[in-house]
Formats: structure tokens, sequence, C-alpha cells
């Protein structure tokens, strides 16, 4: 277990580092995937890459792009009339028949659950006019992210040659697709009935792999399997994503095993304290403490680093359980969490004690 000790300085921040643990760690699983990324979703960072950033075609996981779009643009309870030329689209389908009536929200589970193309141009219609308009859409928000090596040109991932992503891009934009409360459910649901269809989710790592509850499976003989889950163990949210691999169900099982083994959870603010001068007040200083420990998770080799910000001395009246300043944990360099500093007890101002010479001198630089 690492400890964490920390004393408050005259500068505002205050830099404390654990030692990492020396040893051999053991090594990832060899996968089948040309490309494929692990990652942690709640900071980003990446515990596992193999050609993350090489550009490939993504087939069915473009989805997860087109789900997003549609659910920051379109009300869920929309009601949709389905018009003739989003019928009968080449791909899989969740058999659209023209003047019927859905919900952008089950249209999202047709999108989802049964991969549905038909589904897609619906959405990327509903949402932007035209399926080309929706791409550009697609590709806005592409960049919003961040991501330098992927570019969209239809809602459903139809092999394109002007349709591709890396591996640690589909991790980034799935990232940010699992913030959304509704992609969340849809994604982890196992079966939908709508109307009278009924449609089985393709992820079977739903019901074959603990924690995994999405995102979506892709397949094209020129993309061949793509896949991308999300996971979650005791906390932790680890996304995982192959591109063309032909066994991704047990790699996803693999590298999900092989990862969360590696993890333990600390509470890394726990027993911690600091003090801060007092001026003009009953007592000469206050104690400050974590409004709370921070939970984190981290690897026996990674470096563990608390930045502190307090000020260099507070006066009287100090009032106990207001903040005085904040301090975040950071694994490997990436913040992990963050939570304020708060005083343990009320310091009344004394209006009989005369400052010292060097209370007086901070007087007039405050």
């Amino acid at each position: 277990m690492k400890k964490f000790t920390a004393a408050v300085l005259a500068a505002a921040l205050v830099w404390l580092a654990t030692t990492p643990a020396c040893g051999e760690e053991e090594s990832p699983p060899a996968v089948s995937a040309r490309a494929g990324v692990v990652m942690e979703a709640d900071s980003g960072r990446v515990i596992w890459e193999k050609n993350a950033d090489q550009r490939m075609l993504i087939a069915s996981t473009t989805k997860i792009m087109t789900a997003l779009v549609a659910l920051e643009r379109c009300d869920p309870d929309q009601v949709v009339t389905v018009e003739p030329a989003w019928t009968n689209i080449e791909g899989s389908s969740m058999y659209l028949a023209p003047g019927q009536e859905l919900t952008v929200e089950e249209l999202l589970y047709g999108l989802m659950l049964a991969s549905g193309n038909d589904a897609a141009a619906a959405l990327a219609c509903v949402t932007a006019g035209s399926v080309e308009a929706f791409a550009a859409l697609m590709n806005e928000k592409a960049r919003a992210l961040g991501c330098e090596n992927t570019h969209f040109a239809n809602a459903s991932g139809l092999d394109d040659a002007d349709h591709y992503a890396s591996a640690r891009d589909l991790a980034v934009i799935t990232r940010q697709a699992l913030q959304n409360e509704a992609f969340c459910r849809i994604v982890s649901t196992s079966v939908k009935k709508i109307g009278d269809s009924t449609f089985v989710n393709h992820n079977r790592l739903l019901r074959e792999c603990e924690g995994v509850f999405g995102v979506k499976t892709g397949y094209t003989m020129a993309a061949g399997r793509t896949l991308v889950t999300a996971c979650r163990r005791e906390g932790l949210t680890l996304i995982c994503v192959t591109l063309s691999d032909p066994d991704d169900w047990s790699d996803h099982r693999d590298l999900y095993d092989w990862a969360y083994g590696r993890y333990s959870r600390e509470e890394a603010l726990a027993g911690a304290a600091w003090t801060v001068p007092v001026i003009g007040g009953a007592a000469e200083s206050v104690t400050v403490t974590p409004a709370d420990t921070l939970s984190v998770f981290h690897r026996e080799s990674d470096a563990v680093t608390v930045r502190c910000q307090l000020p260099p001395f507070v006066y009287a009246d100090v009032r106990a359980g207001t903040q005085a300043g904040e301090a975040a944990v950071y694994v490997d360099g990436v913040e992990a969490g963050r939570t304020a500093l708060v005083y343990t007890r009320t310091v009344p101002r004394t209006e009989q004690t005369a400052p010292a010479w060097w209370e007086r001198v901070l007087r007039l630089f405050d």
C-alpha cells in the first residue's frame, strides 16, 4: 500500500510522489487484432495498445458515433415516420417499413442491438436532413474530441475509402458516449421488444464476460471483425477496442482479465492533513483535511503524485467546513481525481492580540 504525506509550504503548490515498485509485471496477452487499445474510461489513460493510431475500416462500430450525435441533437421521444428511402438498405437491418412510426429511442435500439443500417439512415436524415449532412456532423464531433485519425463518410459503417478511424480514436469516442445515460442504457440492453419485433444484442460479451455493459460489434469482409466493449469491475471502467480481429470475443475477455489483475484500489488521501498558519486568531494555525479520500485505481509500478493548492496563511475568522484549497491525485501524470480541502475547526478573531511584526508585513502584501 502506498502512503501519502504532505506539508504546506509558503508556495501555493505542493508536489508529493511515491516511488514506483520494482519488479516485473505480467505481460499483456497476445491478441489476434491488427490494432487495438485498452483505455481507462474516467481518466482517458491508455494501458495497452497495438497499432493504436493506424487508420482502419471500422464497420458498424461507426454506429457509436451515430448514436452519440443523434442523442445530442434529437429528442429520444420524437416520433418518426419511416420514409421509403430509409428501407431496404444494404447490410444488416432492423427491417423498417415505409409509413411505420417509431421513436428516435426505438431507432437507436435497432441501431445498436440489431446494427440496423436502415435505422442509421433514418436517424441521419431525421437529425440532419441527409446522410451526407449527418456525416459532416459526425466529423465535426470527431474533431471536437481531438480524433486525428478518423473520418466518416456514412452513418452505418459501410466500407468506403474515406471512412476510417483508429483504435485510439474509437476509444475516445466511446469514452464520450458513455457519459450519456441513454446511450449506456441502450447498449447494455440484451433484448428489446419493439412493436412485434424482438431484437437481441449482437454483443455476446454482455452475457459471457464479467462486468461488460456495451458497446458495439461490427463486421464487413474488408474490415474484418471489429469490436468495442466497456467493462466495469469494482468501480473501475475500462474500454477495449479491437480492429480486424478474428478472435475478438476471447481477446477482449483476456485483455480485461489481464488489465483488472494489475490494478488495486486505494483511498489515496485517507488520514491526510495539512496545517495553515492563522493571522489574528485565537489559534496560531488550523488543520486542513480532504473533503473526500479519493478512491484511486493504480498499478503497483505507477508513480502516484498528489498536488495540493493551499494559501500560505489565512486571516481569522476561520469557519469549520469552509474550503481552504484543493488536492488532486495523479497516476503517471494523468489526473485520477480531485477534492476540496476544508478547515477542520473554527478559529475566531482576537482583536486584543497585537499582531507580530511578520504578521504586519504579510498584511502589507495581502
